[in-house]
C-alpha cells in the first residue's frame, strides 16, 4: 500500500514538474519572439479588457503601439525618474531600492512602497495577473531573468513603454498621450510627461482623480530629477 502510494507520489511530482518546465517554455518563447516583433496584447490588458466587457460588452481598450523613436525624451525621462534610476545599470533588480522599501513598508506597518524595477513590473505586466499568489513573485523574477538576458535595455523599455496602464482601459503611451493631452507621445512636453510618470503606481484611481494632491506633488518631484535620468 505504502509503495503505491509513493509510486503515485513520485508520478505526480514529476507530472508537475513537467508542467512548470513547459510553462517556462512557453514564456521563454514569448520572450524570444518579442526581441524583435511587438507584443498585441498582456495579461494586465487581457485581464482589463475582459473586466470591462462584463459591464459592457462592446467595450475596447485604448492602445495603439508606437516605435521607441516615436515617444517623447522627456517621458522616457521621467519614467525611469519615477520608476527606476538605476535602469540602464542594474541587471533586473534593484536591492538597494528592495531594502529601502522594506524598511519603509516595515516602519508604516503596511505596504506603502514598491521596489519593483521596470524589468519587473514588465515581467508581471506581459504574463502575471494582478492576484496574489504565493508563487507569483518567484515567478516574476525568473521572467525578469530571462527578459534581461535575451533582450536589450532599450527594448525591454520600449515595450514597458507601450504595454503599462495608464488609466480605464488605456495602455501604452501613444494611448495616454491621445487621451490625456490630444497629442502623440512624441510631443509631449516635460510636464505633461512627468504627470504621465506620476500617474504609473495608480492609473485608474488618477484617471478620475486628475488633480489629487498627491498626484501635483509627485509630478513636481519628477520633474525636478528629470534632467538627471540616463536613458538606455
Amino acid at each position: 500500500m505504502m509503495k503505491a502510494l509513493w509510486r503515485w507520489f513520485w508520478r505526480g511530482l514529476l507530472i508537475l514538474l513537467g508542467v512548470v518546465v513547459l510553462y517556462q517554455a512557453w514564456i521563454f518563447a514569448h520572450i524570444w519572439w518579442w526581441v524583435d516583433h511587438n507584443p498585441s496584447t498582456s495579461s494586465f490588458m487581457d485581464t482589463r479588457l475582459a473586466e470591462m466587457q462584463e459591464k459592457n460588452p462592446d467595450a475596447e481598450l485604448r492602445h495603439k503601439w508606437v516605435p521607441y523613436n516615436r515617444i517623447s525624451m522627456n517621458l522616457k525621462r521621467a519614467l525611469i525618474a519615477s520608476e527606476d534610476a538605476k535602469f540602464v545599470d542594474h541587471e533586473g533588480f534593484d536591492w538597494e531600492g528592495i531594502q529601502k522599501a522594506y524598511e519603509k513598508n516595515l516602519k508604516k506597518g503596511r505596504i506603502v512602497a514598491g521596489g519593483s524595477t521596470i524589468s519587473q513590473q514588465l515581467a508581471k505586466n506581459l504574463f502575471l495577473s494582478s492576484r496574489k499568489a504565493f508563487w507569483r513573485k518567484g515567478e516574476e523574477a525568473v521572467i525578469t531573468l530571462m527578459l534581461e538576458q535575451m533582450m536589450p535595455k532599450q527594448r525591454i523599455f520600449e515595450i514597458y513603454l507601450n504595454v503599462i496602464e495608464w488609466g480605464n482601459g488605456v495602455f501604452g503611451a501613444e494611448a495616454a498621450s491621445r487621451y490625456y493631452y490630444k497629442t502623440s507621445a512624441a510631443n509631449l512636453g516635460a510636464e505633461q510627461a512627468a504627470k504621465l510618470a506620476a500617474m504609473v503606481p495608480n492609473p485608474r484611481y488618477y484617471d478620475s482623480h486628475r488633480n489629487a494632491r498627491g498626484l501635483m506633488r509627485k509630478t513636481s518631484i519628477i520633474l525636478a530629477r528629470m534632467p538627471a535620468a540616463e536613458v538606455p
